[in-house]
């Protein structure tokens, strides 16, 4: 049974019928949730440009200086699955401005740390706080929306998502180019206020609260499990490098292991907790539905490509094409604007002719931007990278705009908050698996090739960027594959109850 997320709005104790017109409160309620989430998705990559500048600054390798993004993004992971649990026990407006207090105390503490322990503390302080504004900006759009319109605001929603990951390197890459990199986190203190101050406004309380519980033993278990399974792949690559480097490689491969282990283990534990749990942390039974599981393994596959672009291209730029970091990241700003332009016409799109046409055509022609990297990887030059690029940008802006929202059209109304917990949680997680899956592959080419700016080093990133872009084009294939299939199960079912 398909149930839509079309709803009637409720505001205070009432209710009234849905009238498709947009509120300025829930205009306002979106922006400023979003221009926080904005901020905070933009600092997961704003680091990934200045990565060669901070290995010198730090006297840490690839392998390590990634952490500065993956522990932000694991950290955002291991937060999301909170936000069913606090949007039934808190008003949106306290909700709201716990993210800002986490974004804004993160990035104070990003100003002042000088050494790389610190600054990944730092990293994590401002992952919770985004981790709290994502999937809040997402639920007042699905809550409040007009049914008629929720395409084109949760394709707005997913411009926010989609976009501000591909514009990071090139506001990284720009500011650092005139001022210290530190000046990034005090540009955006006064931008988090404004928002603060507009949210405080316009956010309205729209559902009843409940009597939600939190769940502690499970809120470890996905905590250990995601950190552990990020941890393995990450200290896999160094052991690899290690091997390929002629060195000993027994600690980080036992720290691998190790990771492996807990990581499985939590997640094993965490997935039956949850099936026995009168109130989970997440509500995994929303994935039995094929059509839901289809959409949730796309949207795993889809963001490590999407959100590890970002670090893959600005470093193979610098490191193989010989560019600063202004102009790495450049190269990815006409592909991320004209895909933000062009995200809300995939919601437009999605309302008006359904969900499978505009995804299926969309994320095809992305695939394109992989597959023309790999086909050129021994050759390319920053504007066949900035073209190749742009093509996949404008195709994943699209595509993905809608696919949360199809997805959530076989999740019951009442467990819309879960299944938009789940699926973000997916989303961030994929991306800090791929920034370390790539970032290691990157690493492990390198290993031995001496020192950075040498030929043999842009030889041996430029082998790494081949590695990883076949990888990419993997990827992307199978998060289309899971997305045909789905359409094709939804299609099925709807002939099946039209004979009845």
């Amino acid at each position: 049974m398909t149930q839509g997320i079309a709803r009637t709005e409720r505001h205070g104790d009432g209710e009234h019928v849905d009238d498709g017109s947009i509120s300025s409160g829930l205009i306002g309620s979106i922006v400023a949730v979003g221009s926080l989430s904005f901020i905070g998705i933009l600092t997961e990559t704003v680091m990934t440009v200045l990565f060669p500048q901070l290995m010198r600054e730090f006297h840490v390798d690839m392998s390590t200086v990634q952490w500065i993004t993956t522990i932000y993004l694991v950290a955002v992971s291991v937060t999301i699955p909170l936000s069913s649990f606090l949007k039934r026990r808190f008003p949106l407006r306290a909700i709201f401005v716990a993210a800002v207090a986490f974004a804004v105390v993160g990035s104070a503490l990003v100003i002042v740390a000088h050494s790389f322990p610190a600054l990944i503390v730092a990293r994590i302080v401002q992952g919770v706080g985004s981790g709290i504004a994502t999937p809040l900006m997402m639920n007042i759009i699905l809550e409040q929306s007009p049914a008629s319109k929720i395409g084109r605001l949760m394709g707005l929603g997913s411009l926010v998502i989609t976009t501000a990951p591909a514009i990071g390197p090139t506001v990284g890459g720009a500011i650092a180019s005139v001022l210290p990199w530190r000046a990034i986190f005090v540009i955006v203190l006064p931008i988090m206020i404004l928002s603060l101050l507009l949210g405080l406004r316009c956010i309205t309380q729209s559902d009843r609260l409940q009597e939600a519980r939190f769940n502690g033993v499970q809120f470890c278990c996905i905590t250990l499990a995601l950190v552990g399974l990020i941890t393995a792949l990450n200290q896999s690559g160094v052991a690899i490098g290690e091997v390929v480097a002629g060195r000993p490689a027994m600690r980080a491969s036992s720290i691998a292991v190790l990771g492996l282990v807990i990581g499985v283990a939590a997640m094993v534990f965490f997935v039956r907790a949850s099936a026995r749990s009168f109130s989970p942390l997440l509500r995994l039974g929303l994935l039995r539905d094929p059509v839901v599981r289809l959409h949730a393994f796309s949207y795993l596959m889809l963001p490590m490509v999407g959100i590890g672009f970002g670090y893959v291209l600005t470093n193979i730029a610098q490191l193989s094409l010989g560019t600063d970091s202004f102009q790495a990241g450049i190269l990815v700003l006409p592909g991320a604007l004209i895909g933000a332009v062009l995200a809300p016409l995939g919601g437009w799109l999605y309302d008006r002719f359904g969900a499978r046409g505009p995804i299926l055509i969309a994320l095809g022609a992305a695939l394109a931007g992989p597959v023309l990297l790999l086909v050129f990887s021994s050759r390319l030059t920053p504007l066949s990278l900035l073209l190749f690029y742009g093509w996949y940008a404008i195709g994943y802006a699209v595509g993905m705009a809608n696919v949360i929202t199809s997805a959530l059209q076989d999740v019951p109304a009442q467990f819309t908050p879960d299944g938009n917990a789940i699926f973000n949680t997916l989303l961030q997680f994929g991306g800090a698996a791929g920034t370390a899956l790539f970032s290691t592959m990157i690493g492990v080419a390198q290993t031995g090739a001496g020192p950075q700016g040498s030929a043999s080093f842009l030889h041996a990133t430029q082998v790494g960027g081949t590695w990883t872009f076949a990888v990419m084009v993997l990827l992307t294939g199978i998060g289309w594959l899971c997305l045909f299939c789905a359409f094709s199960i939804r299609v099925r079912r709807t002939r099946k109850v039209a004979m009845r």
